[in-house]
């Protein structure tokens, strides 16, 4: 199987880098995008995310070790990636329903420019080269396990030992969209975001099951040789991607501020004059009050409609006042006078049905015999006559029609020859 770890100088060197002169930053964000479209499509399809969308970020970052993301778009990647992954974790998806999923997660003009007219042909044909690329290695390995496996040794305080999984399971999650899997084993990148974890909720670990007397840390027992430099390395690259993410959102959420040319000219403040033309306003000191009686109009208000002339009639119909009804109406009669016709029911009333057999639960009791009783099926069979004996089947090994055969063509010899009569 080929191995799949690199340095990071190998890293600075893949195809992306070398072949299209895309610079390492770049490289990276393209990782970054790739991963949370998988992620985005797997949690909208209902993948479980530590099994089916893993494998899937760990195919897609193995391509890009032997490929370039100019010569094969991300996205469709990404599409093939899940789309295999699936299939091995025995998770499968339609590839009709990743191809729907991925039109909702994108633009539609970013689709169409992307997949082109038939999607499905592509992600199709990048699945076989997926396979190639990897060399039908499938079986991928995650931290997971290892986590699990690691919690149930350490000694301590339940809720905090759950605290501190938690958020080494969230570490882990968040580690997919860097090249970590790439540089470092499944269980040194568990050790690395427990150790992390520990740091960051103030919980040390003093004892564990299994101790021995040349174990100084609790991860000694499991990995061997790893140094606190190289922990020290990984948990820096996963607190890089807080960063990273940080300061992509704050590009994208900071305001542009305009230029000094297009900021528009400072409003003149309207004069409190009384003899400026502009309305007055009733919050003012200058506004006044019209006179009783005068026709006066105050400062600003518009002028009054004229009269209509005799001519001009409305364009509405005159409707007449509504009906006013008295406060308190009569009361009820508490009985209907003698004269009124009680009200015939419109359908006809037909006998009540009569009364079904329904079946004993014991049926080895004969039912009773009941002239009223309508049987549910076909008439009684008799209960206490047993029931003829069935005759055993008679087997005639036979041919079901006679066949002949010429004198050139004989029947066969191997089995004797029975026509039926």
């Amino acid at each position: 199987m080929p191995c799949w770890y690199y340095d990071k100088n190998e890293l600075k060197q893949t195809p992306s880098i070398i072949n299209d002169a895309i610079d390492y930053e770049t490289e990276c964000r393209y990782r970054q995008e790739g991963v949370r479209f998988i992620v985005n499509l797997g949690t909208s399809l209902n993948l479980i995310f530590n099994n089916t969308i893993a494998t899937g970020v760990i195919y897609f970052h193995r391509f890009y070790m032997k490929h370039s993301f100019k010569q094969f778009p991300r996205y469709i990647t990404a599409c093939a990636c899940l789309f295999l992954a699936g299939k091995v974790e025995e998770t499968p998806k339609k590839c009709k329903d990743i191809i729907e999923t991925s039109k909702i997660l994108l633009t539609e003009q970013k689709f169409s420019l992307i997949f082109g007219r038939d999607p499905k042909d592509k992600i199709m044909t990048l699945e076989k080269i997926l396979l190639q690329t990897i060399k039908f290695d499938l079986q991928v390995e995650h931290p997971y396990s290892y986590l699990l496996k690691y919690v149930k040794c350490l000694k301590g305080d339940k809720s905090k030992l759950q605290k501190k999984l938690q958020m080494a399971w969230n570490f882990v999650n968040d580690s997919l969209s860097t090249t970590l899997s790439l540089q470092w084993e499944p269980e040194i990148i568990a050790v690395a975001v427990m150790y992390l974890a520990g740091k960051l909720s103030k919980f040390e670990v003093v004892d564990w099951d299994g101790r021995q007397p040349n174990h100084l840390r609790w991860w000694d027992m499991f990995v061997e040789d790893v140094t606190m430099e190289l922990l020290e390395d990984i948990c820096h690259q996963v607190l890089d991607t807080y960063t990273l993410e940080n300061n992509t959102l704050k590009e994208i959420s900071q305001p542009t501020t305009p230029n000094s040319s297009s900021e528009p000219a400072s409003l003149t403040p309207v004069s409190n004059d009384s003899t400026s033309t502009e309305p007055s306003d009733p919050r003012s000191n200058n506004y006044s009050e019209p006179q009783q009686g005068s026709t006066q109009q105050p400062a600003g208000a518009p002028a009054p409609l004229p009269a209509p002339s005799a001519g001009v009639q409305p364009n509405f119909t005159a409707y007449p006042p509504p009906t006013v009804y008295p406060a308190s109406l009569p009361p009820v009669p508490a009985a209907l006078p003698a004269t009124t016709v009680p009200i015939q029911p419109s359908f006809t009333a037909y006998p009540p049905p009569p009364q079904v057999y329904q079946a004993p639960a014991n049926m080895s009791v004969p039912p009773p015999l009941n002239p009223n009783m309508v049987p549910m099926h076909l008439p009684q069979p008799n209960y206490s006559v047993p029931p003829p004996a069935v005759p055993p089947p008679q087997y005639q090994y036979a041919y079901p029609t006679q066949i002949y055969y010429p004198p050139q063509n004989p029947p066969p010899n191997n089995r004797p020859y029975y026509p039926s009569l």
